[in-house]
């Protein structure tokens, strides 16, 4: 059967860093994240994608800025046919992108997580990156900027795939085919691949219900010392303190389990990370998670007490997010 154009440089990514094992099972993980039946609404978004017109070769692309950014030359009919069709992906939750003048404005402020990581993170140049929960692929893209030789987006939203479609359509080759996106989980991962250099996982733990064999399963991927990069919500406490909510957390109704940074850190821990240690902690705000055209429903101001914004509308501590990077033992 032959490959899918969209599909063929994951495969050869996969042949180029020997990852043969889990290349057998791509076919299978591919018809699965990508099935018709499954998602109702995926024929129309590749269908959006597929219509965008042909660019002009000549283009700057930009990958190590806040705002990822291709710049070309495109008649205004052209134009407001891009954005007409990249309207059909939404919502747009992480970004922002400017794509041959048509700024994304995202719910998230992305840009503005990638200022507070980067510092703390080992040298990304030449490493094999794994973005776990990774969304549109902002962030992979920033990796790829960063001079990465190896970034997998894995996230099991299908609109998230074509949104990284769309974006690759606009970014052409310029980041040489080292970016992917492959529509999977964490546990579609091959167990102890033991493979990545850095494995990032931001605004994942807190859906997990498990988060322990989360966590595990993270170590699994990387290789003896690589790192971690792990973003989460946490709330203030002790080693002993972790929330577990009711039924919903500002909203969302798939939010477990919600430890302080030092109750986080010794999780950590205790599933065998060494060097632990928490580079960033601070409170989520509306500035950095709004509503926008590019992502028209409810957003953090409506999960908030409007009467106490210290607190979610359900009465817990307001969305509070701490990155914490740690290495697995070499």
């Amino acid at each position: 059967m032959p490959i899918p154009a969209e599909h063929r440089d994951l495969y050869q990514a996969f042949l180029d860093q020997g990852l043969d094992t889990w290349l057998a099972r791509l076919p299978e993980q591919l018809a699965r994240g990508l099935d018709r039946k499954r998602y109702g609404d995926l024929p129309a978004w590749e269908k959006a994608v597929a219509k965008l017109p042909v660019l002009p070769e000549e283009r700057e692309v930009r990958l190590d800025a806040d705002t990822i950014t291709v710049e070309c030359d495109l008649p205004d009919s052209r134009r407001r046919q891009c954005e007409n069709l990249l309207s059909k992906l939404t919502p747009w939750r992480k970004g922002p992108f400017e794509l041959a003048g048509i700024h994304i404005d995202t719910e998230w402020r992305s840009d503005w997580k990638w200022q507070r990581v980067a510092p703390h993170l080992a040298p990304l140049a030449d490493r094999r990156m794994l973005d776990v929960g990774g969304g549109s692929g902002y962030h992979a893209w920033r990796m790829a900027g960063a001079g990465a030789a190896f970034v997998l987006v894995i996230d099991p939203s299908p609109r998230f795939f074509w949104q990284f479609r769309a974006v690759r359509h606009f970014v052409g080759d310029a980041d040489g085919h080292r970016t992917h996106f492959l529509p999977v989980g964490i546990e579609d991962v091959p167990e102890e691949l033991g493979f990545f250099d850095t494995v990032f996982s931001m605004g994942v733990l807190y859906h997990r219900p498990s988060p322990l064999e989360h966590l595990l399963q993270l170590r699994g991927a990387l290789r003896p010392g690589g790192e971690l990069v792990l973003e989460t919500l946490v709330v203030e406490g002790d080693a002993t303190t972790v929330l577990l909510p009711g039924e919903r957390y500002a909203a969302m109704p798939n939010v477990y389990f919600l430890p302080s940074s030092t109750a986080l850190c010794q999780w950590l821990e205790r599933c065998g990370f060494i060097n632990v240690r928490v580079v960033d902690e601070a409170a989520t705000t509306t500035d950095e998670q709004r509503a926008t055209e590019w992502m028209t429903f409810q957003s953090l101001a409506d999960f908030l007490d409007p009467g106490d914004p210290s607190l979610t509308r359900e009465g817990y501590p307001a969305p509070r997010r701490a990155v914490v990077i740690a290495n697995r033992p070499g």
